[in-house]
């Protein structure tokens, strides 16, 4: 029998970023994944801050080459790749000179929130599944981090979903506190709009005026897979409300095998 196939899509991973809880749990549950016999596949933006030297990326020249549009704009996809640490699971890094090149990850030198963090978030969630689709390898898992992979669950399931790469894919999000969302303001919804698209489509994502990118991501999944114990009350609320299967945080390296566990009951429903 084949093995099945993992994808994370996540906004940052230990060694090569690493900004919250998010880097530790990637880091722990990818190769966990990887070594329990699965296919799996890491993508995430290649920010200024990586050392492509120290960690040995290099680009995927055949994967390179598309251009991704946001807010009518084209902005060229860079694939670069490394092989994590200790491992031979592969990593995927996506790059953009615009958005990633800069040596600062979401905030500017006076710790403000960069102007276009929206933009490199859609620029990343629209690139991500294009690549997923020139890869030719059809995941069984989408398993997204991070409120920067928010925008994944609803591109899947409105533009790529009836894709052959995608048409078995379950897809599952793991909230995390979303410190960014704040400084979002309504234009977010109409630059997400991509391909045919409408605002009506990420209506789940704006709730009084306000970007809720967690609770519009959980009306769009298969799963939910808490990423650490404590949240906000609102996205305890979404959760709670969503009919979407939950995989319960555990303290301790047994939450790795019950998430396992969880994805098998995904991929055998």
């Amino acid at each position: 029998m084949s093995k099945k196939r993992v994808l994370f899509i996540s906004q940052e991973m230990k060694p090569y970023t690493t900004l919250s809880e998010i880097s530790d749990m990637v880091h722990a549950l990818a190769p966990y994944t990887y070594n329990k016999g699965y296919e799996v596949r890491v993508l995430m933006p290649k920010f200024g801050t990586i050392n492509e030297r120290r960690h040995r990326l290099h680009e995927v020249v055949r994967l390179s080459g598309m251009n991704i549009i946001v807010d009518d704009d084209d902005f060229p996809l860079i694939i670069k790749v490394a092989s994590l640490p200790g491992s031979r699971m592969q990593v995927y890094f996506l790059d953009n000179e615009e958005f990633f090149k800069r040596k600062l990850v979401f905030d500017d030198a006076d710790e403000k929130p960069f102007d276009d963090n929206a933009e490199r978030m859609i620029f990343f969630c629209k690139g991500a599944m294009e690549t997923v689709k020139k890869f030719g390898w059809p995941p069984d898992i989408i398993h997204c981090h991070g409120w920067m992979s928010s925008l994944v669950p609803a591109y899947f399931q409105r533009i790529y979903k009836d894709s052959p790469i995608f048409e078995n894919s379950k897809m599952i999000f793991s909230p995390y506190d979303s410190p960014y969302e704040h400084t979002f303001d309504k234009s977010f919804i109409e630059k997400a709009c991509i391909n045919d698209i409408e605002e009506e489509d990420l209506a789940a994502y704006i709730e009084n005026g306000k970007i809720k990118l967690n609770e519009g991501a959980l009306q769009h999944v298969d799963g939910i897979m808490p990423g650490k114990a404590t949240l906000n009350d609102s996205l305890q609320d979404a959760i709670a409300a969503s009919p979407a299967p939950l995989q319960e945080f555990i303290e301790g390296e047994e939450y790795l095998a019950e998430v396992l566990n969880f994805y098998s009951s995904l991929i055998e429903e």
